[in-house]
């Protein structure tokens, strides 16, 4: 997938590299997603975002204008998304709401995401969208996607 990453760290570049393990095409910029900042994302699929970035329904518009069609917050919370504005889109939002959240952990969480999406497949519990979805599987897997194996959560 293609994917521009906004308000990215320093600490948090090679975090993300790794966990990517080259499989898809990501920018890492430290810039902060906004209307000035928005042409970042022309080509690519994916954002990802951190809980700084503000994504109302303007920056959601524009974000649909140049292909965006999903979205990935690098947080628990997506209070910062505008939620119904991304579903009347048909954008996808996912978070990282697994038990580890160190800063490895949130960038593996991220690409697993990709990866699932990558692969056709819903991310479980990392789904932001504001269906009553409840019937999904919990998707919760490793960096490649794969079902985790581990006998509880």
């Amino acid at each position: 997938m293609k994917v521009v990453a906004y308000n990215i760290k320093d600490y948090e570049k090679e975090l993300l590299a790794l966990a990517n393990g080259k499989v898809h095409d990501l920018t890492l910029i430290s810039n902060g997603l906004n209307l000035n900042t928005i042409h970042y994302a022309e080509g690519k699929e994916v954002v990802i975002v951190s809980a700084e970035d503000l994504l109302d329904a303007l920056v959601i518009d524009e974000l649909y204008k140049i292909g965006v069609r999903k979205i990935i917050t690098r947080s628990l919370t997506t209070t910062h998304i505008d939620l119904y504005k991304a579903h009347d889109l048909k954008i996808q939002v996912a978070n990282t709401p697994h038990a580890d959240q160190t800063p490895r952990g949130i960038a593996e969480q991220t690409i697993r995401n990709l990866n699932l999406w990558g692969g056709g497949k819903c991310v479980g519990k990392a789904c932001c969208c504001v269906n009553n979805c409840s019937a999904l599987p919990d998707n919760t897997s490793n960096t490649t996607g794969k079902q985790d194996s581990s006998p509880s959560r």
